[in-house]
């Protein structure tokens, strides 16, 4: 990366650090309101590069389910603009039920999703067995969310880094203090500008100590390239009612077909392991869990595993908005494993707080206030 020949240092009028989805979104967003925008991106491995991609609408909350589908409702509206290898498909998400449990939280689920106007539907277990052939006969049924979608993350965020031409500078760089607006360089450089955003995922942290953010580490498969097995991406319900809840260690099934053929296997999570290499006991356990889904599988070569870290707060809300003691630095942070899909809502937020105009939702449950105004005072 070099800096553009329009813009040097502080010069901008606002400095991000991280050039992840969340950065490259808010960069995206700030730059085409006419501001100058310095992305600050050390290259360090990014929650970005190692998720899915899947965009989806939870609903945990008021606040998760209103930030999810404003934020997919804004990626399927980029769609028609973003190039091909962003691999941006609207191919819905298959939640699974393998119980009445679940059948009944399928239920709950359509009617929370409908009442923002998604489009759900619900489907038998013979239903289910024709739209997914591939998956092991005997569950109960299923809800079909049909606006949800796959993105190709490093690219998508490239590709928003690019858009608004030279409004957007970056440069590689790594940020080593944080003094409100004005930021440190491991070179030893100072760089200043009317606002900085932290976007650096589970690095923010090392820059602001006071942010209630915990890593959840993840485990992730591809496989070979195949023809066609399923058509939605495929997510357990005990994702919800048992699988990823509590902070003990914990897998679910999720799995997506790419557009290159290849099946993108998912999920495992494990609260404050910051080790980065592959845990074999986990990625089995995690793939045993997927197998019983889709028995075949295990029929296929997976050619490469992976981990990556979550960046979750401690109300599974992220923090954006101003930081309340350090006028000038602006926090987009702890979006755990919903970076992807809520990029865009976050930079809408945030671009309207800093410049004052009418935000798109409530912003109170996302602020930061409500942890670090907390933690202070007391």
């Amino acid at each position: 990366m070099t800096d553009s020949p329009a813009l040097k240092g502080d010069a901008a009028d606002v400095i991000i650090i991280g050039g992840g989805i969340i950065g490259a979104a808010c960069a995206d967003e700030l730059a085409s309101r006419g501001l100058h925008v310095l992305v600050l991106d050390c290259q360090r491995p990014a929650a970005t590069a190692a998720g899915m991609g899947h965009l989806v609408v939870l609903d945990h909350s008021e606040a998760e389910l209103a930030l999810g589908e404003y934020s997919v409702r804004a990626w399927r509206e980029l769609a028609t603009q973003m190039p091909e290898d962003c691999a941006m498909r609207t191919n819905g998400t298959m939640w699974l039920a393998c119980n009445e449990e679940e059948m009944a939280e399928a239920e709950r689920k359509q009617v929370a999703l409908s009442a923002y106007g998604l489009s759900c539907q619900l489907l038998t277990g013979a239903e289910l067995a024709r739209a997914e052939p591939s998956l092991r006969p005997g569950l109960l049924g299923a809800l079909k969310v049909s606006g949800d979608g796959i993105l190709y993350a490093p690219n998508a965020a490239r590709w928003l880094l690019q858009r608004q031409g030279q409004r957007i500078t970056r440069r590689q760089a790594e940020a080593v203090e944080l003094q409100g607006n004005r930021v440190r360089l491991a070179s030893g450089e100072w760089l200043q500008a009317p606002a900085v955003v932290l976007a650096s995922g589970i690095y923010a942290r090392e820059l602001c100590p006071d942010l209630p953010l915990q890593a959840k580490k993840g485990h992730l498969l591809i496989t070979d390239r195949y023809p066609a097995q399923i058509t939605h991406t495929l997510v357990e319900l005990g994702y919800v009612t048992s699988a990823h809840k509590g902070n003990g260690p914990s897998v679910a099934f999720n799995v997506q077909q790419r557009p290159t053929g290849q099946l993108f296997v998912g999920s495992s999570r494990q609260f404050d392991n910051h080790d980065p290499d592959i845990d074999a006991a986990m990625l089995g356990r995690m793939l045993r869990r997927a197998m019983d889904f889709l028995p075949g599988l295990g029929e296929m070569n997976g050619i490469r595993s992976w981990t990556g870290f979550r960046s979750a707060s401690s109300d599974g809300q992220p923090l954006i908005g101003e930081h309340p003691h350090q006028p000038g630095l602006w926090l987009a942070v702890g979006h755990e494993g919903l970076g992807v899909t809520t990029a865009p809502g976050t930079a809408h937020l945030l671009a309207a707080q800093m410049l004052r105009t009418q935000p798109p939702l409530d912003l109170q449950p996302y602020l930061p206030q409500r942890f670090i105004g907390a933690h202070a005072h007391a």
